[in-house]
Protein backbone atom coordinates (compact mmCIF):
# COMPACT_ATOMS: atom_id res chain seq x y z
CA UNK A 1 0.00 0.00 0.00
CA UNK A 2 2.98 2.53 -0.80
CA UNK A 3 1.00 5.05 -2.95
CA UNK A 4 -0.32 8.78 -2.88
CA UNK A 5 -3.53 10.05 -3.20
CA UNK A 6 -5.53 12.76 -0.99
CA UNK A 7 -8.97 14.46 0.37
CA UNK A 8 -10.54 17.39 -0.26
CA UNK A 9 -12.84 16.49 2.57
CA UNK A 10 -13.32 20.04 4.67
CA UNK A 11 -12.21 20.44 8.22
CA UNK A 12 -15.12 21.53 10.46
CA UNK A 13 -15.49 25.14 10.58
CA UNK A 14 -16.69 25.98 14.49
CA UNK A 15 -15.99 24.77 17.60
CA UNK A 16 -12.68 23.06 18.76
CA UNK A 17 -10.11 22.94 16.00
CA UNK A 18 -9.05 19.88 14.39
CA UNK A 19 -5.85 18.95 12.79
CA UNK A 20 -4.46 16.66 10.33
CA UNK A 21 -1.10 15.96 10.20
CA UNK A 22 1.10 17.96 7.97
CA UNK A 23 1.72 16.10 4.39
CA UNK A 24 -1.74 14.35 4.94
CA UNK A 25 -3.59 16.86 2.54
CA UNK A 26 -2.37 16.73 -0.79
CA UNK A 27 -3.28 17.36 -4.72
CA UNK A 28 -3.11 13.85 -5.99
CA UNK A 29 -6.50 12.95 -6.36
CA UNK A 30 -10.35 13.62 -5.46
CA UNK A 31 -12.63 11.00 -3.23
CA UNK A 32 -16.25 10.37 -3.04
CA UNK A 33 -18.22 12.04 -0.41
CA UNK A 34 -18.59 10.04 2.41
CA UNK A 35 -23.34 10.38 2.46
CA UNK A 36 -25.12 7.47 2.94
CA UNK A 37 -25.81 7.02 -0.41
CA UNK A 38 -23.14 5.80 -3.03
CA UNK A 39 -20.81 8.53 -3.92
CA UNK A 40 -18.93 9.73 -7.04
CA UNK A 41 -15.57 10.75 -8.29
CA UNK A 42 -12.72 8.46 -7.96
CA UNK A 43 -8.73 7.72 -7.27
CA UNK A 44 -6.23 6.27 -9.40
CA UNK A 45 -2.99 4.67 -8.86
CA UNK A 46 -0.30 7.24 -9.90
CA UNK A 47 2.15 6.27 -12.55
CA UNK A 48 5.09 3.66 -12.12
CA UNK A 49 3.50 2.24 -8.83
CA UNK A 50 3.05 -1.33 -11.31
CA UNK A 51 -0.48 -1.09 -10.99
CA UNK A 52 -3.31 0.79 -12.80
CA UNK A 53 -6.80 1.10 -11.22
CA UNK A 54 -9.59 3.29 -11.25
CA UNK A 55 -11.50 3.37 -7.69
CA UNK A 56 -13.69 5.52 -5.34
CA UNK A 57 -14.17 5.65 -2.01
CA UNK A 58 -17.62 5.63 -0.20
CA UNK A 59 -19.35 5.07 2.96
CA UNK A 60 -20.25 1.30 3.29
CA UNK A 61 -23.87 -0.03 2.23
CA UNK A 62 -25.52 -3.07 3.44
CA UNK A 63 -24.17 -4.60 -0.07
CA UNK A 64 -20.67 -4.25 0.43
CA UNK A 65 -20.75 -6.62 3.83
CA UNK A 66 -20.70 -9.76 2.24
CA UNK A 67 -17.88 -8.93 -0.29
CA UNK A 68 -15.89 -6.73 2.80
CA UNK A 69 -15.62 -10.15 4.55
CA UNK A 70 -14.47 -12.25 1.88
CA UNK A 71 -11.59 -9.48 0.82
CA UNK A 72 -10.76 -9.70 4.93
CA UNK A 73 -10.33 -13.19 4.73
CA UNK A 74 -8.10 -12.96 1.65
CA UNK A 75 -5.95 -10.10 2.90
CA UNK A 76 -5.70 -11.22 6.08
CA UNK A 77 -6.00 -14.59 6.84
CA UNK A 78 -9.29 -16.69 8.17
CA UNK A 79 -7.95 -16.18 11.78
CA UNK A 80 -8.45 -12.29 11.88
CA UNK A 81 -11.47 -12.30 14.39
CA UNK A 82 -8.60 -13.87 16.74
CA UNK A 83 -6.51 -10.38 16.76
CA UNK A 84 -6.69 -8.59 20.64
CA UNK A 85 -8.31 -5.20 18.48
CA UNK A 86 -11.43 -7.60 17.40
CA UNK A 87 -12.34 -7.95 21.35
CA UNK A 88 -13.67 -4.40 20.88
CA UNK A 89 -15.21 -4.72 17.94
CA UNK A 90 -17.29 -7.99 18.64
CA UNK A 91 -21.38 -7.48 18.87
CA UNK A 92 -20.92 -3.42 17.89
CA UNK A 93 -21.58 -1.56 15.16
CA UNK A 94 -19.02 0.35 13.69
CA UNK A 95 -19.18 4.37 14.73
CA UNK A 96 -21.90 6.25 13.22
CA UNK A 97 -20.77 7.05 9.28
CA UNK A 98 -17.21 5.84 9.69
CA UNK A 99 -17.31 2.56 7.36
CA UNK A 100 -15.67 3.12 4.06
CA UNK A 101 -14.72 0.68 1.33
CA UNK A 102 -13.32 1.47 -2.32
CA UNK A 103 -15.08 0.17 -5.27
CA UNK A 104 -13.31 -1.10 -8.41
CA UNK A 105 -14.94 1.83 -10.80
CA UNK A 106 -15.20 -1.26 -13.35
CA UNK A 107 -17.19 -3.52 -11.46
CA UNK A 108 -18.21 -2.19 -8.58
CA UNK A 109 -16.30 -4.85 -6.69
CA UNK A 110 -14.98 -4.46 -3.15
CA UNK A 111 -10.87 -3.62 -3.61
CA UNK A 112 -10.53 -2.29 -0.10
CA UNK A 113 -12.20 -1.63 3.29
CA UNK A 114 -12.03 0.25 6.83
CA UNK A 115 -13.78 0.60 9.76
CA UNK A 116 -13.32 3.08 12.65
CA UNK A 117 -15.37 1.88 16.18
CA UNK A 118 -16.23 4.07 19.45
CA UNK A 119 -13.57 3.56 22.66
CA UNK A 120 -13.07 4.78 25.81
CA UNK A 121 -9.90 5.70 27.09
CA UNK A 122 -10.19 3.10 29.91
CA UNK A 123 -13.15 2.34 32.11
CA UNK A 124 -15.07 5.86 32.18
CA UNK A 125 -12.77 7.77 30.15
CA UNK A 126 -12.44 10.11 27.33
CA UNK A 127 -14.19 9.10 23.75
CA UNK A 128 -11.58 8.11 21.21
CA UNK A 129 -11.82 6.08 18.10
CA UNK A 130 -10.82 2.55 17.55
CA UNK A 131 -9.06 1.85 13.60
CA UNK A 132 -9.52 -1.30 11.39
CA UNK A 133 -9.26 -3.55 9.97
CA UNK A 134 -7.56 -1.91 7.09
CA UNK A 135 -7.28 -4.60 4.28
CA UNK A 136 -6.67 -4.19 0.90
CA UNK A 137 -7.13 -6.80 -1.85
CA UNK A 138 -3.79 -8.74 -1.96
CA UNK A 139 -3.40 -8.07 -6.14
CA UNK A 140 -3.37 -4.16 -5.87
CA UNK A 141 -1.26 -3.03 -2.80
CA UNK A 142 0.62 -0.48 -4.88
CA UNK A 143 -2.77 0.95 -6.20
CA UNK A 144 -3.26 3.48 -3.62
CA UNK A 145 -6.20 2.33 -2.34
CA UNK A 146 -5.10 1.93 1.59
CA UNK A 147 -3.60 5.36 1.52
CA UNK A 148 -7.01 6.76 0.21
CA UNK A 149 -8.83 5.22 2.44
CA UNK A 150 -7.09 6.22 5.57
CA UNK A 151 -6.91 9.79 4.37
CA UNK A 152 -10.41 10.05 4.07
CA UNK A 153 -11.20 7.84 7.41
CA UNK A 154 -9.35 10.64 9.52
CA UNK A 155 -10.85 13.66 7.50
CA UNK A 156 -14.78 12.23 7.99
CA UNK A 157 -13.56 11.57 11.92
CA UNK A 158 -12.13 14.93 12.24
CA UNK A 159 -15.17 16.28 10.50
CA UNK A 160 -17.74 14.42 13.03
CA UNK A 161 -15.70 15.98 15.92
CA UNK A 162 -13.95 13.00 16.94
CA UNK A 163 -10.65 13.49 19.35
CA UNK A 164 -8.15 10.62 18.31
CA UNK A 165 -7.64 7.40 16.96
CA UNK A 166 -5.94 4.89 18.33
CA UNK A 167 -4.82 1.45 16.23
CA UNK A 168 -2.64 -1.62 16.13
CA UNK A 169 -0.38 -1.78 12.65
CA UNK A 170 3.00 -1.40 11.44
CA UNK A 171 4.27 2.29 12.88
CA UNK A 172 6.79 2.57 9.43
CA UNK A 173 3.05 2.74 7.40
CA UNK A 174 1.02 4.61 9.73
CA UNK A 175 3.15 7.29 10.79
CA UNK A 176 2.97 8.89 7.47
CA UNK A 177 -0.34 9.84 8.37
CA UNK A 178 0.37 11.39 12.02
CA UNK A 179 0.10 7.89 13.85
CA UNK A 180 2.67 7.05 16.69
CA UNK A 181 3.51 5.18 19.96
CA UNK A 182 4.43 8.52 21.52
CA UNK A 183 1.26 8.77 23.95
CA UNK A 184 0.17 5.28 24.35
CA UNK A 185 2.51 3.92 26.93
CA UNK A 186 0.19 4.30 29.49
CA UNK A 187 -2.93 3.04 27.97
CA UNK A 188 -3.53 -0.71 26.81
CA UNK A 189 -5.62 -3.21 24.58
CA UNK A 190 -7.60 -6.04 26.22
CA UNK A 191 -5.56 -9.25 25.31
CA UNK A 192 -2.15 -10.06 23.68
CA UNK A 193 -0.45 -7.32 21.82
CA UNK A 194 2.83 -5.62 20.43
CA UNK A 195 3.13 -2.59 22.65
CA UNK A 196 5.32 -0.89 19.82
CA UNK A 197 2.48 -1.54 17.65
CA UNK A 198 0.04 0.13 19.80
CA UNK A 199 -0.13 3.62 17.81
CA UNK A 200 -2.27 6.84 18.10
CA UNK A 201 -3.63 9.95 15.85
CA UNK A 202 -4.67 13.29 17.64
CA UNK A 203 -7.25 14.76 16.13
CA UNK A 204 -7.94 17.94 18.64
CA UNK A 205 -4.01 18.68 20.41
CA UNK A 206 -4.15 17.30 23.77
CA UNK A 207 -6.47 14.36 23.28
CA UNK A 208 -4.57 12.18 24.79
CA UNK A 209 -3.11 14.12 27.48
CA UNK A 210 -3.05 11.90 30.88
CA UNK A 211 -4.86 9.13 28.82
CA UNK A 212 -4.59 5.96 30.69
CA UNK A 213 -6.07 2.20 31.31
CA UNK A 214 -7.58 -0.50 28.73
CA UNK A 215 -9.33 0.20 26.17
CA UNK A 216 -13.14 -0.30 26.56
CA UNK A 217 -15.58 -0.79 23.57
CA UNK A 218 -18.96 1.62 23.39
CA UNK A 219 -20.03 1.23 20.38
CA UNK A 220 -23.97 0.62 19.13
CA UNK A 221 -24.68 -3.39 20.13
CA UNK A 222 -25.04 -5.03 17.04
CA UNK A 223 -28.33 -6.09 15.55
CA UNK A 224 -29.05 -9.96 16.19
CA UNK A 225 -29.22 -12.40 13.18
CA UNK A 226 -32.24 -13.23 12.88
CA UNK A 227 -32.43 -16.98 13.14
CA UNK A 228 -33.01 -19.52 10.55
CA UNK A 229 -36.06 -22.21 11.09
CA UNK A 230 -36.12 -24.96 9.95
CA UNK A 231 -38.11 -25.92 6.89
Amino acid sequence: MNAAATIYDELPSSGAPHHLPTGVLGSAATLAPSSPGRGEGGSRGEPGEGTSLSFSVHSEAPCDIAQREKLLDRAMGLHWRRKSSHRLRRGRRPSEGLSFVALDEADGTVVGTVRLWDVTLGEGGAPALLLGPLAVDPSLKNAGVGKSLMQHAISEACRLGHRAILLVGDAPYYARFGFSAEKTGALAMPGPYERHRFLALELTDGALNGASGVLVPVGRKARPQPSRLAA
